[in-house]
């Protein structure tokens, strides 16, 4: 039997399909991460256009955007095993779509190239509307109640190796083994995950005769589960907002082609820096779970998230910009832990599906969508101060939570 949730760290590793389950997620991750830093990369070769860049987000956003509440629906009421093999089925035929685009016999010329790159990450958003609110929602059916910060943490550990190990060999594998070739190790990578899902056995459906409602109720009662729920809508919304504005991924490549001039394998650790900050405070969360006062501590995560990322806008030096995102990901990892541990703890297991997808929704809002606010924003008022206002405007966005949301400060889940 595990130990208690409070004194043993690793109580949610001791049961085998929940590891299953962390390991698959950390290697999508890291595959679709390489996919997106090497795809990223081309496109700005090609083009030298950040907003280029934003529409590589804008493509995977607005498809899973406007799937995600229906995928929710459907991981409440049909078997999520068999979603994300589904749904992971079609994000590798898009995959070797790409490789098939990008190989050199096929002789595309740029502008079909790009076309279809858009068209394949398009899919892909399709896919995600489908495989992410499935994936989050099986997650706590995995561990008991008592470990869900335990497990938060952990799944977000392995979320963040994912993330740290894809973007930091995306580059040296362009360099080596060129696109196409480092396209074919995702796809090797993704038949993993495939067969790490199909060791977790299929649970039950949580929906009886007389809950079996139209989709649009069903998808009303999620948003209104969430909206109602203060302390959840306002962590997903700072999360929407912070990383909206204030992220800096999606533009890397222009530093590092333009600004800091370190190429292919200098954006690939600029682009690990913020997931090695990451996992290493998730290390430390495991210990120290920063639930005891966790209102107080999300808002000074996100509030430390806003000034790291001013202080990578205004730097010029490698090693400072490094400094600076590997703190982003330090606070951000904070955030999620948090937030991650707030729905679980407050969403009753029939409702799990809906509300991770309004949360996917924020969150693929604030990441892919915010990856073409960048794009723009960068375009429009340059790349440097455009990082500078997104800062700006995350520190002022926390500032107004702080002042209307006091009463949310005596909250304890330790």
């Amino acid at each position: 039997m595990p130990q208690n949730a409070k004194t043993d760290p690793y109580a949610a590793l001791r049961y085998p399909e929940f590891v299953a389950y962390m390991t698959a997620n950390g290697l999508i991750t890291m595959a679709l991460l390489i996919q997106e830093v090497v795809l990223g990369y081309e496109v700005y070769k090609i083009t030298h256009d950040p907003l280029a860049l934003g529409l590589i987000g804008l493509a995977e956003a607005i498809p899973y955007i406007c799937l995600a509440l229906f995928g929710g629906h459907l991981a409440d009421r049909k078997d999520k095993k068999t979603i994300l093999q589904i749904s992971l089925s079609a994000i590798i035929l898009c995959s070797l779509l790409l490789i098939w685009a990008t190989h050199q016999s096929t002789q595309l010329p740029h502008s079909q190239m790009l076309t279809m790159i858009y068209f394949a990450i398009f899919l892909i958003g399709f896919a995600r509307g489908f495989y992410s609110p499935a994936s989050s929602s099986l997650n706590p059916f995995l561990i008991p109640k008592e470990h869900f910060a335990n497990g938060a943490t952990w799944a977000s550990s392995f979320w963040q190796a994912g993330a740290i190990l894809g973007p930091g060999i995306a580059g040296f594998l362009y360099n080596l083994m060129g696109l196409t070739n480092t396209l074919i190790c995702v796809v090797v990578i993704m038949l993993v995950v495939m067969t790490l899902i199909s060791t977790i056995k299929k649970r039950p459906v949580l929906i009886t005769g007389e809950q079996k409602v139209d989709i649009f109720t069903s998808l009303s009662e999620g948003i209104r589960f969430v909206f109602g729920k203060k302390i959840i809508l306002y962590s997903i919304s700072l999360d929407l907002i912070s990383v909206l504005f204030g992220g800096v991924v999606a533009i890397l490549p222009v530093f590092a082609e333009d600004i800091l001039k370190v190429g292919a394998e200098g954006l690939g650790i600029l682009r690990a820096a913020p997931s090695i900050g990451a996992v290493l405070t998730m290390v430390l969360l495991v210990y120290f779970p920063p639930l005891n006062k966790p209102w107080r501590n999300l808002l000074i995560a996100i509030a430390g998230f806003g000034v790291a990322t001013l202080v990578f806008g205004i730097s010029e030096n490698f090693w400072l910009s490094i400094v600076a995102l590997f703190l982003t990901g330090a606070f951000d990892s904070i955030s999620v832990v948090i937030r991650q541990t707030v729905i679980r703890h407050f969403t009753p297991d029939e409702m799990r599906g809906r509300v991770s997808s309004v949360n996917g929704i924020f969150v693929s809002s604030s990441n892919e969508i915010g990856a073409f606010e960048s794009g723009l924003a960068a375009k429009l008022f340059g790349t440097v101060p455009s990082v500078i206002l997104g800062g700006s405007i995350t520190l002022a966005i926390v500032t107004i939570v702080w002042l209307r949301s006091k009463e949310l400060f005596s909250l304890k889940m330790d």
